[in-house]
């Protein structure tokens, strides 16, 4: 875990692995906005803050209050570490009008909604960078 990588955006050094994760979570975060901004051309604009210690509360966010939610992750499975369902849970006390969760992984790919990991009217995407 020697500090021989570095942060996709930010001037710090990480362990490789960390980079390697980071570097999916940005990828994945550019995707979703992508696939908002043709769900929802007349947004006024998109905010992203993806990783654990981003300065918004969700990854991604309408820069109208209230309009537009997003969590992102990349994994080899949505059902990894629990991620899905965390994610479910996060957005089920959000009040924004729309709400998405957009993942990437090898077992679903293509820009797809994915119903059948829908709850609490929380739109379930996979996207491909």
């Amino acid at each position: 875990f020697d500090l021989i990588g570095f942060h996709p955006i930010e001037d710090r050094p990480l362990n490789l692995i960390e980079q390697i994760n980071q570097t999916w979570t940005y990828a994945v975060a550019i995707a979703a906005t992508r696939q908002l901004l043709a769900l929802h051309p007349d947004c006024r604009g998109l905010r992203l803050a993806p990783g654990a210690h981003a300065s918004l509360d969700l990854d991604i966010m309408s820069v109208e209050p209230g309009r537009i939610g997003a969590e992102t992750f990349a994994a080899v499975t949505p059902y990894n570490n629990g991620k899905l369902a965390k994610d479910l849970d996060k957005l089920a006390t959000r009040h924004e009008e729309h709400r998405y969760i957009f993942f990437m992984s090898l077992r679903f790919q293509g820009n797809e909604r994915r119903q059948q990991f829908e709850k609490h009217g929380i739109e379930v995407w996979s996207v491909d960078v």
